[in-house]
């Protein structure tokens, strides 16, 4: 630790407010760097998905290179504020979004990798916190970002450290593919067997009103118990106990962030446990099959129970499918939701017992899998984070 020196982000980068344009630019042009890919991300995608027409000068005077970090600079919850992102390589004609502030290197002492790390450690998140205001948002002022103090040991140090890091963030990401894959087979198979009817035996099947024979169309309503979150205040957002699942975590998992409860006053049926299926119905919606640690379950979100005779990746997929159905049909001016009569409203195809049976023989298999990796995500993630804060103050020498 004697080797590692105290030097505030001024002397290392210097700071620059990103892109804010109308909505109407967005959708076509140039890459744009998201407030969403910051905060979601470590270190900044291989490819930017968003697009944004720029003109030249902004693309120069946004631009993303080799060693750039992204903060977010302003948010509506302290949590999203001070989240950082790191390029690893330069982006060609890239902008980035007005929400972050970009901090780009003024000398060779600090290796991107390393830097990355750092400052997503709790060590330095906690600075964040101190130095933010609270108005009717939170921000954070260039002063205070640049006054900040990183600890900063040798070149060499600094790569090794990173290299043991990104050993597990490599097996995450190759865990995260296989994820993919298998989430892609499975919505193939139901699409091909419940929305194109080319399920097995579907030759020799008798259509009848626009069905198979001994098949049905049945409300999305009809193929599970909707359950809905306990409304927590925010007097009931501990530091121990078990973590409350909200849409965040839905996306993300289980983080420090993440409020928790002793589950004093909350009844049981609220406890969700890997396996179960979680329906978010306002805001963001989306649907999924829970894999972390065991949790509470937030308002705004649905635990939903499979009816006799459906299987869950079969309701899932159904869920899933329906989505956009659902999104058509969400009220709210500013924060949409499904109210719950909408589940009367949209319909599958829900086969016969044998077919059930044989789909979910064949798709549960898929989904274990699935689990299983999801499994291993947490381990490694949460191996990674124990480690992160010993290596970053020096307790553990490289």
């Amino acid at each position: 630790m004697s080797e590692w020196k105290k030097i505030k982000l001024g002397e290392l980068y210097e700071v620059h407010n990103g892109l804010s344009k109308g909505r109407q630019f967005f959708g076509s042009g140039y890459p744009f760097l998201t407030f969403s890919t910051v905060f979601n991300n470590w270190f900044l995608l291989k490819e930017l998905d968003s697009l944004v027409q720029s003109s030249e000068k902004e693309r120069e005077a946004c631009s993303i290179r080799k060693g750039d970090v992204f903060i977010t600079r302003t948010s509506e919850t302290m949590d999203e504020l001070g989240m950082s992102s790191v390029a690893l390589r330069d982006y060609p004609n890239a902008t980035y979004n007005g929400f972050t502030k970009r901090l780009r290197p003024i000398t060779d002492k600090v290796v991107p990798e390393y830097i990355g790390y750092y400052l997503r450690s709790p060590r330095f998140r906690g600075k964040f916190m101190a130095f933010s205001t609270m108005t009717t948002r939170a921000s954070l002022a260039n002063d205070d970002l640049l006054s900040m103090e990183v600890e900063l040991p040798t070149k060499d140090v600094q790569h090794r450290i990173a290299t043991i890091l990104s050993r597990y963030d490599s097996l995450i990401e190759n865990y995260q593919k296989q994820i993919k894959l298998l989430e892609e087979a499975a919505q193939r198979l139901y699409k091909e067997w419940f929305v194109d009817l080319r399920f097995p035996g579907h030759e020799n099947a008798k259509i009848v009103d626009g069905v198979p024979e001994g098949w049905e169309k049945k409300a999305i309503s009809q193929l599970g118990e909707y359950l809905n979150g306990f409304a927590f205040k925010p007097s009931d957002w501990q530091e121990s106990g078990k973590p409350i699942i909200k849409i965040k975590e839905m996306g993300n998992g289980v983080g420090n962030e993440t409020p928790r409860n002793n589950g004093e006053r909350v009844p049981a049926k609220y406890l969700i446990k890997q396996g179960d299926l979680l329906f978010s119905w306002s805001a963001t919606l989306m649907v999924i099959v829970w894999s972390g640690e065991e949790g509470w379950l937030n308002q705004h979100l649905f635990k939903v129970t499979p009816s006799e005779g459906i299987g869950r990746e079969f309701l899932l997929q159904s869920i899933s499918y329906t989505i956009e159905e659902f999104q058509n049909l969400t009220t709210g001016s500013t924060m949409k939701h499904i109210q719950r009569n909408k589940l009367d409203q949209v319909f599958v195809n829900v086969p016969n017992g044998e077919i059930m049976k044989l789909y979910s023989d064949i798709a549960e298999k898929t989904r274990e899998q699935i689990l299983r990796l999801s499994s291993q995500i947490r381990l490694l993630t949460e191996a990674r984070d124990r480690l992160l804060p010993k290596l970053m103050s020096g307790e553990i020498n490289v």
